[in-house]
């Protein structure tokens, strides 16, 4: 039986932020985050988070979260913030201890040093700059301890397998080699990598499992160390894009901050941001400089350049801009048309409709083949509520028309150009409200005076 204990309770001052270090983002979504989900991957008995620093701003940030919260109310060091943990730990479990700092590890790793049947077993990696690390002190297989930077002789120092700080035992052991564990070193704290020397001590097995791929293993203290980590995350996202079947125009500038799957022969452009829940059909094809969030585009659908995509979804080929917003609540059916700065927000526009200009359709049911002139607004909102247009099929609607919710276009009735219409329009006929035209003889332009 296995349970986590996820240690973030450090501040992270050198952040110069208002947010705690677990809450600094990586691929548009908090360390934590990322840390649960592996966790999650694990599929353990319970996962424990000790919170310090910020404790309500993480509690709140994951409040939908299988988590059990702990508090380290002083910063005495990582045992005595893994000790907080214990007691709700089953004693007979096996517990293992992660940093909340490392977004990057995968569940196969961990799965990996899980197999390890040692009493304690760390991981460690080789850093071609060990610096800030605490050095895995061994006799072959077998690890006796762990010294931290600021105890290490000068010996130690050369060695170049470090810890990551993560680490597995029996949750039962490890209580027990925490209460005998001193703060008597270089920082004053009660180090977690002392179990390690008092394991080995008693004559239990303790054996380091070196990972692979030293980047999975990369924490933050800074915003340096951030956009390290945001590097790699990069790297890794575009290349499931590839793996997946997309086609990336230059893949070092486009951005994935979320979960992002694409079907095959995907195209997407330079300089595109996919953020949240993100699906491309196949086919699908980003223009240059494009933000898509939590939308999803049925195959074949062409995003022009520079879109901003949120909350949407097409449900056929469709194309879109360039230049638009769709905006959350937006449904695009088979052979829609959404042109330049067009802006949709809560409506669904049925097959072969158009908004091919500058018009703003937001809580609408506009029906298919509609054809929605330049200029053509709904006047949704009358300060207080918001009200529906619903458009027929087959219906136009000429250019600057402005449609007075709520209100209702019948099936293939048209709507004269420079309208304003406020009552239901009836189906198959032309509607209009104009000003009546005339022209003014004799009138005279006005002068600058002298």
């Amino acid at each position: 039986m296995l349970e986590v204990i996820i240690l973030a309770a450090g501040e992270g001052r050198r952040m110069n932020s208002d947010r705690p270090k677990v809450l600094q983002h990586v691929g548009g979504r908090p360390m934590l985050s990322h840390l649960v989900d592996t966790a999650e991957a694990l599929e353990p008995r319970a996962i424990h988070v000790v919170v310090g620093a910020g404790a309500d701003q993480v509690r709140q940030a994951l409040a939908n979260r299988p988590i059990r919260w702990s508090v380290q109310a002083q910063r005495l060091g990582t045992g005595h913030a893994a000790m907080q943990a214990l007691p709700a730990v089953d004693p007979g479990s096996r517990v293992l201890v992660l940093p909340g700092d490392m977004p990057l590890v995968r569940p196969a790793t961990l799965a990996g040093l899980l197999q390890n049947d040692a009493d304690v077993a760390v991981l460690s990696f080789m850093a071609d700059n060990p610096t800030g690390y605490g050095r895995i002190l061994r006799d072959g297989d077998a690890v006796w301890g762990i010294r931290e930077e600021k105890d290490a002789s000068d010996e130690e120092r050369t060695i170049r397998e470090v810890n990551s700080a993560v680490l597995v035992a029996g949750a039962g052991d490890l209580a027990g080699w925490l209460d005998r564990v001193g703060a008597d070193n270089a920082q004053g704290e009660y180090y977690l990598t002392d179990c390690v020397g008092l394991a080995a001590a008693d004559g239990r097995r303790v054996e380091a499992v070196v990972a692979g791929d030293a980047s999975e293993l990369m924490g933050a203290n800074d915003r340096l160390q951030m956009a390290a980590l945001e590097a790699v995350f990069q790297r890794r996202a575009r290349r499931a894009l590839l793996e997946q079947g997309a086609a990336l125009a230059d893949p070092d500038t486009v951005q994935v901050r979320g979960d992002v799957e694409v079907g095959r022969d995907v195209f997407i452009d330079v300089n595109v941001v996919l953020q949240g829940r993100v699906r491309l059909g196949d086919g699908v094809s980003v223009g240059p400089g494009s933000v898509l969030s939590d939308c999803e585009l049925a195959a074949g659908t062409e995003v022009q350049p520079y879109c901003v995509i949120e909350g949407a979804k097409t449900s056929g080929a469709c194309s879109v801009g360039p230049f638009a917003r769709l905006r959350a609540g937006t449904e695009l059916a088979e052979g829609v048309k959404i042109g330049n700065f067009v802006e949709t927000k809560n409506a669904r526009l049925e097959a072969g409709a158009k908004a091919s200009h500058l018009s703003y359709v937001g809580d609408a049911a506009v029906g298919a083949a509609v054809n929605l002139g330049a200029g053509t607004i709904t006047c949704n909102y009358d300060g207080v509520n918001k009200h529906q247009t619903i458009i027929g099929e087959r219906a136009f609607v000429g250019s600057n028309t402005s449609l007075v919710a709520p209100v209702e276009i019948g099936a293939g009735a048209t709507i004269g150009a420079g309208s304003v219409i406020s009552s239901d329009a009836p189906a198959g006929q032309l509607t209009l409200s104009r000003a009546r035209q005339r022209s003014i003889s004799g009138w005279k332009r006005p002068e600058k005076k002298p």
